[in-house]
């Protein structure tokens, strides 16, 4: 059954993959790609890199690639100074766990060079030494590392539990203090359930 649909008419809404379970190792959690997941991801030593436009912006770009190239239906998203709140799913044929190891190996390595190559970047020196520490405490890594490694997937299975979550990621700039209202802060979906065209589309839990 269909979790949610676009606010824009659309001929064929997109739908979540069919409920075939994927043999993986215990590290991914994720096991049900029918299903709605709520994910968090967090940069190493939870360092504030998301305080500057120039930053979220390439996620914001990325995001978008990976909608319409790499199978992500994105019901929510918000993105905080130092991690990344999600609902997702994955169109058939597509896995979750595959299109945020995509989006985090690339983001990784553009965020990195971004930060390197910005002169106006006054912690530059400071951040990139604690991402090339944390890389070489990890084998997975030959240079640095910029995201945590755990997603923290969520399986949302009922519809009192997506509400939840979808309150919770679109109010945590409020409880930070950053905007008074949700749906003031620009980097999140929170907009778009407002009625408000946010910055990606998005589908909408019913």
């Amino acid at each position: 059954m269909r979790q949610g649909q676009r606010r824009e008419k659309e001929p064929k809404p997109k739908t979540c993959a069919s409920g075939r379970k994927r043999k993986m190792s215990t590290k991914y959690k994720i096991r049900d790609q029918s299903k709605l997941h709520s994910i968090t991801f967090s940069v190493v030593e939870w360092v504030d890199v998301f305080t500057r436009n120039l930053y979220k912006d390439i996620l914001v770009e990325n995001l978008k690639y990976c909608q319409e190239n790499k199978g992500l239906i994105l019901y929510a998203w918000c993105i905080m100074t130092n991690h990344v709140h999600l609902i997702i799913c994955s169109e058939e044929g597509y896995n979750q766990e595959d299109i945020l190891r995509d989006f985090k190996k690339f983001t990784s390595k553009k965020l990195v060079s971004v930060i390197e190559d910005n002169n106006q970047e006054s912690r530059k020196n400071w951040m990139l030494w604690l991402f090339r520490s944390a890389g070489e405490k990890n084998g997975n890594n030959k240079n640095h590392q910029f995201w945590q490694q755990d997603n923290h997937p969520i399986e949302l299975s009922t519809n009192e539990m997506m509400q939840q979550r979808l309150d919770y990621i679109h109010n945590n700039p409020v409880e930070a203090g950053i905007v008074d209202n949700p749906e003031d802060y620009l980097y999140s979906s929170a907009r778009d359930y407002a009625g408000i065209k946010g910055l990606l589309e998005v589908e909408f839990i019913q």
